[in-house]
């Protein structure tokens, strides 16, 4: 089975199949180990992250775009600001999902391994194998830390994003459109320390993708 056929093959399961023992027995079974499934799924959150940060970053454009109304459809520039906010809050809650993925498959990794540390007879390699144990745990800390603090900044952004949406929503006026400026530095604010942490977390994904595809 190919590399590229594998991570087709996760993916698809992963959609049709609740994340189990038997799942990834199964998965085992046909030459694919907790470990690839792990790295697969790193991979797939980084990527989520770094699309839900130009989400976030096309979404302030917008809001800007509307503090700076000087005329024209307001309808429609209103509605373009509610697709973005509706874009946003599906990437979102993608890149929980993601993160969700992550610690499932990690959890039953790290049982796994510290189960067959007990079945070496060779004190050598157990001592070997467990440092290798405490390294990817300690990556992984660090990966899950990192994620979990940038999903945790989106609700701020989304809670201001959504107040903005639903005020306007009966309010389509010059008065309240000159109301949103006064919130514009905080969104700005908001979105720029939000990207930050994306950032943050997108390297430390790429670092333990690193780490452990050099076991």
């Amino acid at each position: 089975m190919t590399f590229l056929r594998r991570f087709i093959l996760i993916g698809s399961m992963c959609s049709l199949t609740a994340c189990s023992s038997m799942y990834y027995g199964g998965l085992e079974k046909i030459g694919i180990p907790k470990r690839e499934v792990m790295v697969y799924r790193v991979e797939k959150a980084r990527d989520t992250q770094e699309e839900t940060k130009e989400q976030f970053k096309s979404a302030l454009e917008q809001f800007t775009a509307l503090t700076n109304f000087k005329g024209g459809n307001l309808e429609a520039t209103y509605n373009k600001l509610n697709g973005e906010y509706e874009d946003s809050v599906r990437k979102a809650e993608e890149v929980r999902q993601r993160i969700s993925d992550i610690e499932d498959v990690s959890d039953a990794l790290f049982r796994e391994w510290e189960d067959e540390l007990n079945q070496y007879s060779n004190v050598s390699l157990k001592r070997s194998s467990q440092q290798k144990l405490t390294a990817t745990k300690a990556h992984y800390k660090q990966l899950i830390t990192a994620m979990k603090r940038a999903e945790a900044k989106m609700a701020p952004v989304l809670n201001v994003f959504k107040d903005q949406v639903l005020y306007l929503k009966h309010n389509l006026n010059a008065q309240a459109i000159a109301s949103l400026k006064g919130q514009l530095s905080l969104v700005q604010s908001d979105v720029s320390t939000l990207i930050a942490a994306m950032e943050k977390s997108i390297q430390e994904a790429n670092a333990f993708i690193k780490t452990v595809e050099k076991q």
